[in-house]
């Protein structure tokens, strides 16, 4: 078992064609310094706003249930309770596949979505599956079991769960009759991480998702949605923003940046010229704006960025509370450059100087250090709530 990797989480989605809202739910939490992750996919029934609230609502409590309870069957049976049901049907109003990920161990729950494929390197695993009897499920007319299993993931395991939008996928259609079949999907899984050994969550759901989408002759006859959990080596990079508070710290600050194993990003002049002072390295200054609203790029060596400081990481912030990681249009302004780096990272450290820029403070005000915390807070916060990544923050 090697449990030193880094678990990366990812989905990809499609409407039902003619709807602006997903039917589909995709939710994830990390638990900061608790070594867990729980990610739920939920699909409601039908498509539109009313299947969209009814598979949050089912994610949503999945997540609370999930986080609170260690056992399965437990989760399972309040799940089923809580939930409601057609009364035309008689059936739940949402499927869900649970997946938690906690200190070493995988526990997945399946409740009517299709199974779960685990990969193990380009190897599909096969799991011992327990089916778990629910309480008072038929009573309330709907199915009655719930699929669960355990194992102990290793470096380079993936876990792909999908909406039943992927394996129904070109039904009736002359080559996929019978949609693309759960075997057909698998083989595509497989086909794909043995071309590409290293994929990202990111890419493997969405080259998942318009392989479905090109199978309905792109007009998605469903909601469709792929999540994946990727064990791997964790990519790590540093942001550093602001002189330290004691100028005899300046020279540990440089060493610490230029010895970091993964890129370099330096926000702020003062900071900038820091490390050129205590490295003995030269700063080209670029005059050509590739960004109108921000200052231009410098060039350092061993610095794989070098950018004006809270301007840039203000709309940094800007971009990403906006867009997903699907819609970002970046380009190759000084903000877009970060962002390129961040989402292409797992682990973050953003050191923030706390010494009071001269050339910025107003001392009537006092405020400009209270400015960059507050931004280094809110990157903080979009990078772990919204992008799942792992940051760290040092104030120095």
């Amino acid at each position: 078992m090697d449990k030193k990797y880094y678990v990366e989480v990812a989905s990809n989605q499609r409407n039902h064609f003619g709807e602006y809202i997903c039917g589909d739910m995709f939710l994830s939490k990390r638990f900061k310094g608790e070594g867990r992750l729980i990610s739920v996919l939920a699909d409601g029934m039908g498509h539109g706003v009313k299947a969209n609230v009814l598979a949050t609502l089912t994610a949503t409590m999945s997540l609370s249930f999930a986080q609170e309870h260690k056992d399965p069957q437990t989760i399972g049976d309040i799940i089923i309770k809580t939930l409601p049901i057609c009364s035309e049907r008689k059936m739940s109003y949402a499927t869900f596949t649970i997946v938690d990920v906690d200190n070493g161990e995988a526990v997945i729950l399946e409740y009517d979505n299709p199974p779960c494929l685990v990969f193990r390197g380009a190897n599909l695993l096969e799991l011992e599956w327990e089916q778990l009897k629910l309480e008072n499920a038929d009573d309330m007319g709907r199915s009655q079991e719930i699929n669960a299993c355990k194992f102990i993931p290793e470096k380079e395991d993936r876990i792909i769960f999908i909406s039943d939008g992927v394996t129904q996928s070109g039904m009736g259609s002359p080559d996929f009759m019978l949609g693309w079949t759960h075997e057909r999907y698998t083989e595509f899984v497989k086909d794909t991480i043995l071309h590409d050994r290293h994929i990202s969550a990111f890419k493997l759901a969405q080259r998942v998702v318009n392989k479905s989408y090109a199978n309905d002759n792109f007009r998605a006859k469903d909601d469709t949605s792929c999540g994946v959990i990727y064990f791997r080596d964790p990519r790590r990079m540093i942001i550093a923003t602001g002189p330290p508070f004691k100028k005899e710290s300046d020279k540990e600050y440089a060493q610490k940046i230029m010895s970091f194993g993964g890129p370099k990003v330096i926000c702020g002049a003062t900071t900038t010229d820091i490390i050129s002072r205590e490295m003995n390295i030269k700063v080209d200054d670029n005059f050509e704006a590739t960004d109108p609203t921000l200052p231009p790029m410098s060039k350092m060596e061993g610095i794989d960025l070098v950018t004006e400081g809270i301007l840039t990481l203000n709309k940094v912030v800007t971009i990403l509370s906006n867009n997903t990681e699907s819609t970002m249009n970046l380009r190759n302004g000084p903000a877009d450059e970060i962002i390129k780096l961040l989402l292409n990272s797992d682990e973050i450290v953003i050191m923030v100087g706390t010494q009071i820029n001269a050339a910025h403070h107003d001392p009537t005000i006092g405020i400009e250090i209270e400015i960059r915390r507050t931004t280094i807070r809110r990157l903080e916060e979009v990078l772990e709530k919204k992008f799942m990544k792992e940051v760290i923050v040092e104030y120095i």
